[in-house]
């Protein structure tokens, strides 16, 4: 694949992902941009008139080679060992179908609606848990009568850290969380640039990377208390494509320099310094309507019945009236695991004191922070995500 084309492919889908991030009011969240754009970008090719440019707006990319730049993007997906991604397209038989746009699509990925919903309802909610391998068990669609078509995309992200973390139940001395039990992830590291302090126009960032297996990072993004879910995320999005000034660890002074973020200099009987992260263990489960957010996505006018759309798809008039995606992440000791299943539906219409003096950072995630999983090599952000509240002992789930 062409680097610029590439490269503008990745920026695309991260831009459109930062725009949805900054909608967020609040509370835990898991987006996946990534599993949505993709779909947008196809659409984008068929459509006409003024639903042609909010769709185009929407994707950053001309809707004439939208198709392609779908294309790179999956491709960058197939490259990793950590990344799963599968399209889906059912219509009904009497729908006609341009071979031409059906040949921009990935091989494969057509079946057909029949004329009975509960069976076509349970044929796709079986090709979702297959997709995503048990993590998401249904379509986030309603099937019913007047449905025509469907268009799917399956995204799945699973990667084991380099170096584990250790399960544990503490208590946070400060912060929204503090007294309370919750469970915890620790993990040492001699390596002190894993973590860095970013200046953006938001306030000051603390970002911590944790490097998994198949090419995959996942960066924890801690801001001060008074920002807003959505700036720190897109901040730190920011961060990731180099737009803001950031300092490594290892050239931090003592004190609190950053967010969570607290430099000492100990007496140890190790000269090596070290960086030690407690960060809450997290799953998070969400259902978003993407017509709720018609200008991040493009899908104002064309979820207008009374009109065709798509003229690109079929020769039959065809209207969005759903848009809807049903997205999961977990951090654990051992690995980052995420899936999206995203849907479009179309009808008609201590020790005493050693002699060494080391440098000690500890990283305290005692706060709501954000998280974004990034495929290392392209930088394509595939999720994001917001943890408003720490996983308690004995609960049944954090969300």
């Amino acid at each position: 694949m062409n680097r610029q084309l590439q490269h503008d492919s990745v920026t695309a889908v991260n831009a459109l992902t930062a725009r949805w991030v900054q909608t967020w009011p609040g509370g835990s969240v898991v987006m996946a941009g990534a599993g949505a754009w993709p779909l947008l970008a196809h659409l984008a090719s068929v459509a006409e008139g003024q639903g042609r440019k909010e769709l185009q707006e929407a994707i950053g990319t001309d809707a004439a080679t939208a198709s392609q730049a779908a294309r790179n993007v999956l491709s960058i997906m197939d490259r990793s060992t950590a990344i799963r991604a599968a399209l889906g397209l059912w219509s009904r038989p009497d729908l006609p179908l341009h071979p031409a746009w059906i040949t921009t699509l990935p091989a494969g990925m057509y079946g057909e609606l029949t004329s009975d919903p509960t069976a076509d309802q349970y044929r796709l909610d079986t090709w979702t848990k297959e997709q995503t391998g048990g993590l998401i068990p249904a379509m986030p669609l309603q099937l019913a009568d007047d449905v025509l078509l469907v268009l799917a995309m399956a995204l799945t992200v699973r990667t084991t850290w380099l170096r584990p973390f250790t399960d544990g139940i503490d208590l946070f001395e400060v912060g929204p969380w503090a007294g309370s039990e919750i469970h915890v992830l620790r993990r040492s590291t001699h390596i002190l640039d894993r973590a860095r302090v970013a200046d953006t126009p938001s306030g000051p960032l603390m970002m911590l990377r944790v490097m998994g297996t198949g090419g995959i990072d996942v960066h924890l993004v801690l801001g001060d208390d008074s920002m807003k879910p959505g700036h720190v995320l897109s901040a730190g999005m920011d961060v990731l494509a180099a737009r803001h000034p950031t300092t490594p660890a290892s050239f931090l002074p003592a004190g609190n320099p950053g967010p969570g973020m607290t430099v000492r200099h100990v007496r140890d009987h190790a000269p090596d310094d070290v960086l030690n992260v407690t960060v809450p263990r997290f799953t998070i489960t969400s259902t978003h309507d993407l017509l709720k957010l018609p200008e991040v996505f493009g899908l104002a006018t064309v979820t207008d019945t009374s009109r065709g759309n798509f003229p690109g798809i079929s020769t039959e008039p065809l209207a969005i009236t759903q848009a809807q995606q049903n997205a999961v992440a977990t951090f654990s000791a051992t690995g980052f695991k995420s899936a999206a299943i995203t849907g479009f539906a179309a009808v008609a219409g201590m020790a005493p004191p050693p002699p060494h003096r080391a440098r000690h950072i500890d990283l305290d995630f005692s706060h709501p922070f954000g998280f974004l999983a990034v495929d290392r090599r392209s930088r394509l952000i595939l999720t994001a995500g917001w943890v408003a509240e720490p996983e308690i002992p004995h609960a049944e789930s954090s969300h």
